[in-house]
């Protein structure tokens, strides 16, 4: 059995319970109790040092720990620094120091995304008496050199890590016993809904949040969208939006079904076959081939778009979009005794600013039922 952990907000909020209760008492605490929210729980959280900076101001250290996940920030140290006072209105003002990633487009605010501020926010004003105010600065001193291996540049954050998630909970995701978690939460909303949104991660789950689909009809598949697409199948559900960044599902495209790199990559494979069927030249073909990530061919498309007038980003994206619902529909049909799906599947590909690349036809139906 697979032992779950905590995403790193988790332990950024328990330093800043930490770092603020020195500031009150002077006097460290071993571990605090920190509300996860979601779910609706309580964690205990070893806190590692915690020592006054100033009279007004406290550090708080703590420790990476997502359980039996596959995950690089293990053992990571977090630092989190409270101190009195704000500059903004509300009584918690969140700050990201060295090792917090920036988000590019977006003036560089600070990669701490809803569920983190959430957290910090409701956790810390229960603690504050009326008119008190308090700044938080979140520091991770390993953030700059973990994130050059992820793909975090990928989704516009550079210099550090992203305080992102949904949940409390680090579960592993490519452990049989998440998938059975998967499919035990795909049969809950089910039994509710005749629609579901399909989301790999953290990233196609929050922005469908923001662009209004109903956080109950989204299902989290990590890279289990084959056998999740055929129990959704199996349950009735009559529609599927697969929403995802496009380095991912446009694996489907290729019948890749289980994403995860290590088994099965294939994204300039199909990219490039997608460019010849629609008519590109060889020269152009041979550079999305050996473009070094997908993020670097959809932009080498988005050049030629401009510089020509073309509209090779709708014509290619476009075909794949259309071969992800239609290899999804026959991945469902080849794995029941029916021969053929229930459900209907669209697709919404993203790119890393996490803006709209292309609708499947099915794709535009369903997102107008859903938002």
């Amino acid at each position: 059995m697979t032992k779950a952990g905590y995403t790193l907000p988790v332990f950024a909020c328990a330093g800043a319970i930490a770092a603020l209760h020195w500031l009150r008492q002077r006097q460290p605490l071993p571990t605090v109790a920190v509300d996860l929210i979601t779910p609706p729980q309580i964690a205990e959280i070893p806190i590692e040092q915690v020592a006054g900076v100033s009279a007004n101001q406290a550090l708080a250290i703590t420790r990476s720990d997502p359980g039996d996940n596959l995950d690089l920030t293990r053992d990571t140290p977090i630092w989190t620094i409270v101190e009195w006072g704000g500059d903004t209105k509300s009584a918690v003002t969140i700050k990201g120091g060295e090792g917090i990633g920036k988000i590019l487009n977006a003036d560089d605010q600070p990669a701490i995304y809803s569920y983190a501020q959430r957290l910090l926010q409701e956790n810390l004003q229960r603690m504050l008496t009326q008119g008190e105010k308090i700044t938080v600065t979140i520091i991770l001193p390993f953030g700059r050199s973990l994130a050059v291996r992820t793909s975090n540049a990928a989704f516009g954050v550079v210099e550090g890590l992203s305080l992102l998630g949904t949940t409390g909970i680090s579960q592993p995701l490519s452990s049989p016993d998440q998938l059975a978690a998967f499919r035990t939460e795909l049969q809950q909303k089910a039994s509710r809904f005749n629609s579901l949104v399909f989301c790999i991660g953290e990233n196609g789950l929050d922005l469908a949040a923001k662009l209004g689909i109903n956080p109950e009809q989204l299902v989290k598949t990590a890279n289990w969208l084959g056998p999740m697409l055929v129990e959704a199948d199996a349950l009735g559900v009559k529609e599927i939006l697969l929403f995802g960044y496009h380095g991912k599902l446009l694996k489907l495209a290729g019948g890749i079904f289980h994403t995860h790199h290590h088994l099965a990559d294939g994204r300039r494979e199909i990219l490039a076959a997608h460019c010849a069927l629609a008519g590109m030249q060889s020269s152009d073909i041979q550079v999305i081939f050996n473009s070094a990530t997908a993020e670097a061919a959809l932009k080498y498309l988005r050049e030629l778009d401009t510089s020509s007038g073309s509209d090779w980003v709708n014509l290619v994206y476009g075909a794949i979009a259309q071969a992800i619902d239609t290899r999804s529909q026959e991945y469902m049909e080849s794995h029941n005794n029916r021969g053929t799906a229930v459900a209907k599947c669209g697709s919404i590909l993203f790119d890393r600013d996490r803006k709209i690349i292309v609708k499947s036809k099915t794709a535009c139906f369903l997102s107008e039922k859903l938002c």
